[in-house]
């Protein structure tokens, strides 16, 4: 997640796969987070990144992102390809705000 370098308008997206879609929800995941380099998916190098590695995406949960409008536009198109139901919305965040939806620092859930 990568706040830092944006500070322009967001949209709030939540998507939603079908738990009887294993392979669609498995595309997803490989869009959303990017595809590890190897056989551990916990390996640092990439092969493909993820919309979470874009400058001034913020993963607030399962499912549900915070990011800039052209990025919420080409997620969208690409999940709705794929037959995943869309939700999408401006939102009016502070970047301040935003910071306590950070993985990985102390007190972030």
């Amino acid at each position: 997640m990568t706040i830092e370098g944006y500070d322009g308008e967001r949209v709030l997206i939540s998507y939603d796969v079908a738990g009887s879609e294993r392979s669609v929800a498995a595309r997803v995941c490989q869009i959303v987070f990017g595809r590890s380099k190897g056989r551990t998916p916990r390996s640092d190098e990439r092969r493909a990144e993820g919309f979470i590695w874009r400058r001034g995406v913020v993963w607030i949960g399962q499912s549900v992102l915070v990011m800039p409008p052209a990025d919420a536009a080409e997620l969208t198109e690409r999940l709705q390809k794929l037959g995943v139901r869309v939700a999408k919305a401006p939102v009016s965040i502070e970047r301040s705000s935003l910071e306590a939806f950070r993985r990985g620092r102390e007190g972030s859930a």
